[in-house]
């Protein structure tokens, strides 16, 4: 597991895995640049930073999580300016150029 306060001190993006404990209900949008539907919910990981979890259920099922609820995640890391940290791509790649990213959830892969 990753420390995810350690990993936004270095350069970013950057692949991490760590634990969190879900803190709110997903939403859901639609990607302008991506053209796909995602979820989205914050997370407070086992460090204590606060994150946002942005997965594309086009490519992945749609996670069921609810606020209290234990997670692990692996994906990327990235900053946007004015916002909390957002880690992305937790799902599968279908053309093969990214490295492939989960979360876990109640005993189950989502990817």
């Amino acid at each position: 597991m990753t420390d995810v306060s350690r990993a936004l001190a270095g350069p970013l993006p950057a692949e991490i895995t760590f634990g969190a404990t879900v803190t709110s209900s997903p939403t859901f949008f639609f990607g302008t640049n991506t053209r796909a539907w995602h979820e989205a919910f914050q997370v407070r990981s086992d460090d204590g930073t606060a994150l946002e979890i942005v997965d594309n259920v086009d490519l992945a099922p749609r996670v069921p999580v609810a606020a209290g609820d234990r997670i692990a995640v692996h994906g990327e890391l990235v900053h946007d300016p004015g916002r909390q940290p957002v880690v992305h791509w937790t799902h599968h790649d279908p053309a093969g150029r990214h490295p492939d990213g989960w979360i876990d959830w109640n005993g189950r892969r989502y990817a």
